[in-house]
């Protein structure tokens, strides 16, 4: 082989490494689901919603199960996740903070799931929600953090980079 030809060959190599090495890169998006969030050898089980909710008896906060820990694998981890919003802390007329929940209602009209199950969201962009009952995909740095809000304790925390629809 000539030297022209192996200099082609490694100068095109090194192009393309540099590409797939630089910023231009797409970053890695991790898809989730609320399984992921559960710690292995741990089943998911659908929420037991049996009966009418008695709304004046204890928060639905206070009914919230007890969670069986957390995943840190995901820590740090851009990741893409489908849920539904419940509104925390708005600006303008869209919100900035909200708890992702795997169904509708969670936290407000049932009681809250365990905290392995809810991850808390913010976003630097307000997010309109035109139906609390359409689901949407968030995507941004996940990160394992307990944190107690009046609705529930949760296990994990989301900055977003992008909200969307949820067509699934």
């Amino acid at each position: 082989m000539s030297n022209s030809l192996s200099r082609r060959g490694f100068g095109g190599g090194l192009a393309a490494c540099l590409l797939l090495s630089g910023p231009a890169r797409a970053k890695e998006v991790v898809e989730l689901t609320w399984d992921d969030l559960l710690p292995a050898g741990v089943p998911s089980r659908p929420p037991a919603l049996s009966g009418v909710i008695q709304h004046d008896a204890a928060p639905l906060a206070r009914q919230q199960p007890v969670s069986s820990g957390v995943r840190t694998e995901w820590n740090g981890k851009t990741v893409r996740i489908p849920g539904f919003v419940v509104p925390l802390e708005h600006s303008g007329t869209g919100v900035v903070t909200f708890i992702l929940v795997p169904y509708v209602g969670a936290c407000i009209h049932v009681p809250p799931p365990p905290a392995n199950q809810l991850v808390l969201v913010t976003t630097a962009r307000p997010y309109e929600i035109s139906d609390l009952f359409e689901p949407v995909r968030v995507t941004g740095a996940l990160a394992t953090a307990a944190t107690a809000t009046e609705l529930a304790e949760i296990g994990y925390t989301l900055t977003a980079e992008r909200i969307e629809a949820y067509k699934p």
